[in-house]
């Protein structure tokens, strides 16, 4: 497979996958945890003692996936991507959750986006680390208020997002060292 073709068929599975992850996210609030409160998120444990709303998960992964479809396709497409996901969330979840949602990702995701295309050329898992980093904390301190009006649960997502960012980190190794013996250049 020509190189083109390699990062064009790789950019859009990450895509995909990206665009799902912010309904995926939304779904798992209202319907997954080892806890669910009455009108609230249902919370998994991220730590011994500490509980976060379950989308943690998704979003952990969202936000390395986003910068991987840039380094594949550029950034009209992670930026579309955040739009569709947005829009497939309002099939599972309330509207406000929806809303919220949505206006913490694009910020979180502008966040990214800043801290990630400086860095991405020269070191692509510092980039990923860092910028995943900023986004999440933007992305949980923007949902968190916007959907609860309430950052009570603020330690909780920043650490289960950290999780899922540096359960990541080893794929991303991987996959900028096969693109250097490649000779894959980012988008």
């Amino acid at each position: 497979m020509s190189n083109g073709r390699r990062r064009w068929v790789e950019g859009i599975a990450f895509l995909i996958a990206f665009g799902l992850t912010i309904p995926a996210a939304n779904w798992m609030i209202g319907n997954v945890g080892t806890v669910c409160t009455p009108n609230g998120p249902c919370l998994i444990p991220v730590l011994p003692g500490l509980m976060a709303p379950s989308g943690v998960a998704m979003i952990g992964v969202a936000l390395v996936l986003r910068d991987l479809v840039q380094r594949r396709l550029g950034v009209v497409y992670s930026a579309s991507a955040v739009v569709v996901g947005a829009i497939l969330s309002s099939a599972v979840a309330p509207v406000s959750l929806v809303l919220a949602s949505g206006v913490a990702f694009l910020l979180s995701e502008f966040a990214d986006l800043a801290v990630y295309t400086p860095l991405a050329r020269r070191r692509l898992v510092a980039a990923v680390l860092a910028s995943s980093f900023v986004g999440l904390v933007v992305d949980s301190i923007v949902f968190l208020w916007l959907a609860f009006g309430s950052l009570d649960f603020l330690a909780g997502q920043i650490v289960g997002k950290a999780w899922m960012v540096l359960l990541s980190l080893p794929f991303v190794y991987v996959l900028r060292r096969r693109d250097e013996r490649l000779g894959l250049t980012p988008a």
